[in-house]
């Protein structure tokens, strides 16, 4: 991404080393696919032993740092797609 005058510093952060929208995409699907996964989802299905071992988070500290950043991204994305072009 190119930095322009009228770039906010939180944009420019969010997407610098990203080319393009579609890697722009990727990343903000990944992060919440990655949210999704930070659920403790261990603490709701206690009888089975297999989701305690796929999904190894336990709390809701993990799910609490991806939620804003997926947020970041895509409030990031739709400030360029408004304003500028990649």
């Amino acid at each position: 991404m190119k930095k322009t005058d009228t770039t906010p510093l939180w944009v420019f952060l969010a997407f610098s080393s990203i080319e393009t929208r579609k890697g722009a995409l990727i990343l903000l699907w990944s992060s919440l696919a990655f949210s999704f996964y930070c659920v403790p989802w261990a603490m709701y299905f206690n009888g089975d032993g297999w989701v305690s071992k796929l999904f190894l988070i336990d709390d809701w500290s993990w799910f609490a740092m991806m939620l804003p950043m997926a947020a970041w991204y895509w409030l990031s994305l739709r400030w360029i797609d408004k304003n500028s072009n990649w």
